[in-house]
């Protein structure tokens, strides 16, 4: 074998055992406040990850606007350029909400980064809102690192509770499966 097909294999047997080692998760099947007022199974959303996800989290966006809009400190989302780089203005927190963070690609990553920087230029700590807890952890770390505080989860919950004094997690839970869809 000539030295480059040996530096191929090499590489390849890298690959080899990284793909031998790698865990995959078995099927997420993890109900969340979300999917239970609608009676959303996993398997329902599993035949359509993205647009469940994209849905959800609408859903959590107008959710999240419509309490903090009972505050005085709230303000609305206003586009920088052709972006809204947030979902509206809470006191001195520019404010994005999100369902759940699955990508870490390096376009995301970017914007992220820049939109960080931007609102910090404009006077505001950017922070994103996350409504679950099974997130890509290195793109969380990343908007960490970018300047972003994060609420996820139970956090998440507090975070909205303390700020608005609304218990929006008991009142998802009230209303468990009130909203059930035909499926």
């Amino acid at each position: 074998m000539d030295n480059l097909g040996i530096e191929l294999e090499k590489i390849i047997k890298t690959y080899q055992v990284s793909f031998s080692d790698k865990e995959y998760n078995t099927e997420n099947n993890d109900t969340d406040l979300l999917m239970d007022l609608y009676g959303i199974t996993p398997e329902i959303k599993r035949e359509n990850k993205q647009y469940w996800g994209r849905e959800l989290g609408t859903l959590f966006e107008l959710l999240c606007t419509e309490i903090f809009k009972t505050t005085k400190e709230f303000k609305p989302k206003e586009k920088i350029g052709n972006d809204a780089p947030y979902d509206f203005i809470y006191d001195s927190l520019a404010i994005d909400t999100k369902y759940r963070i699955g990508s870490g690609d390096a376009g995301t990553l970017k914007k992220f980064k820049q939109y960080a920087k931007e609102l910090k230029d404009m006077g505001y700590t950017p922070v994103i809102l996350l409504f679950r807890t099974d997130n890509l952890s290195a793109t969380i770390t990343d908007c960490i690192n970018g300047g972003w505080k994060i609420y996820m989860g139970e956090d998440c919950f507090s975070f909205i509770k303390e700020k608005t004094k609304f218990d929006l997690k008991e009142y998802l839970k009230n209303n468990k499966g009130k909203f059930n869809i035909e499926h």
